[in-house]
């Protein structure tokens, strides 16, 4: 990086005459604030649910003469529970899914149908597949926390008589048979938090190899019975993974807008590379000084052209070398010059965030007060430290005199009295946008002020 005290040197004193060669602002570049969306995608939302119910099983057909289907309340009218599962579903999409459940029913007359005494314990285990019938028919972001599945499949039961035997009847007491049925059924789901839904389930399982009445009498060996049984619960279920919110109520991003936003990102990225802060036609990844004067002849790595190497830009040194003398009157009216681009900022070192180290690229701005310091052995100066506006106040307060402090060790080491050396915090500068990384590379920095 070329030497910024001399190059503002003479923009200072080519102002100051009248001269036609005007220093540009530097374009400041707001960064594109980036809004992170709250849904998840395909793979990240919650597959398990563990789900629990307790409800009641009523045997429909087939029942011997004198036996009446199980009712579901007591003669006080109180529900009575008398089936149970637990079961666990996973859901290989946000749409389909499998399911599967174990479950205990016990089927039987209770006192007061006119029906004759019977039991029928049943042992079943049911594998289904799963819609989620809120998303399929689009309608997830209308009901809300409310939610619908629909299921289907087979289940297999162990049926077992429990009904007492009586002299020349069919009833066959401790009797097993195992079974198989096709099962469809509804759930209405509602959640009550982020994973934990209460969860209403109606399922009808139809048999077709049974030989069992529901009362718990045997048919003929040979004939089938159609058997049929209608299953009511209510249960909770969970929902577990690495999200918070249970699979079944999780925003889903549609993969096409995925794509779009991941489009979307690669432009604004290259808008950012594309950004042009210093407008010498480099952009700034490719700048290795992003700061050279508007106007000034650069390189294709955005430095400006010294092709001698003396630290001032060709361009400008041809203007100075044409405009100014060396009579003693240009040298006062330079030194006044000085002074005056020393107290009004032009002279800057830089730092890293959070650091009180200058950067390696800036120290010029020290090398020149260091110059002006001995040549002027009778002035002393302000270093006056700032800071950006990221982070608390309190600690860029501190972070600034630290930057003061430490460009005046250095002045130290290089033999100036600390008397002439005072240091000041200005804090925080919130003169430029604190969005944008370019600009607050701009005020992280330490000025002078000639006393």
């Amino acid at each position: 990086m070329k030497k910024i005290t001399l190059i503002s040197l003479l923009i200072i004193a080519a102002a100051s005459s009248n001269a036609q060669v005007k220093s540009k602002p530097v374009a400041r570049v707001k960064a594109k604030e980036q809004v992170k969306p709250v849904e998840v995608q395909d793979e990240d939302f919650n597959r398990w649910t563990l789900e629990v119910n307790a409800g009641q099983s009523k045997g429909v057909k087939p029942y011997e003469t004198g036996f009446y289907s199980s009712q579901t309340k007591s003669v006080l009218g109180k529900v009575q529970f008398n089936s149970y599962s637990i079961g666990a579903r996973y859901m290989i999409s946000p749409k389909f899914g499998f399911k599967a459940n174990i479950g205990y029913d016990d089927l039987k007359n209770l006192k007061g149908n006119g029906s004759k005494d019977f039991e029928m314990v049943q042992k079943s285990l049911t594998l289904q597949g799963v819609v989620n019938a809120s998303r399929l028919f689009n309608i997830d972001d209308v009901i809300g926390r409310w939610g619908f599945l629909i299921h289907g499949g087979v289940q297999i039961n162990m049926m077992t008589s429990k009904t007492e035997n009586s002299i020349g009847d069919s009833h066959n007491f401790g009797r097993t048979e195992h079974n198989l049925g096709l099962v469809f059924g509804f759930s209405p789901q509602f959640r009550v938090s982020n994973r934990i839904s209460i969860l209403f389930d109606i399922y009808t399982a139809n048999y077709f190899r049974q030989h069992y009445n529901w009362d718990g009498s045997f048919s003929d060996n040979i004939n089938n019975l159609n058997g049929q049984l209608i299953n009511t619960s209510l249960g909770l279920t969970y929902s577990f993974g690495s999200q918070k919110m249970h699979g079944d109520w999780a925003e889903i991003k549609d993969k096409n807008i995925k794509e779009i936003d991941a489009l979307n990102k690669r432009v604004e990225d290259m808008e950012t590379m594309m950004n042009d802060s210093d407008k010498d036609g480099v952009p700034d990844y490719l700048d290795q000084e992003n700061n050279s004067v508007a106007g000034v002849a650069v390189d294709t790595k955005g430095k400006m052209v010294d092709i001698n190497k003396n630290g001032v830009p060709d361009e400008l040194e041809r203007y100075l070398s044409n405009t100014y003398t060396t009579k003693e009157s240009t040298k006062e009216t330079n030194a006044d010059m000085i002074k005056k681009m020393v107290n009004e900022g032009y002279i800057s070192t830089y730092f890293d965030p959070n650091k009180a180290t200058p950067t390696n690229v800036s120290t010029e701005g020290i090398d020149f007060i260091l110059t002006y310091l001995r040549n002027n052995p009778t002035a002393s100066i302000d270093i006056i430290g700032h800071a950006d506006e990221i982070g608390a106040s309190e600690f860029n307060q501190k972070l600034a005199l630290g930057r003061a402090e430490s460009v005046k060790n250095i002045l130290i080491k290089a033999k100036i009295d600390p008397s002439r050396l005072n240091i000041v915090s200005a804090g925080e500068d919130a003169s430029v946008d604190k969005n944008s990384d370019g600009a607050r590379k701009l005020v992280r920095r330490v000025t002078f002020k000639v006393k």
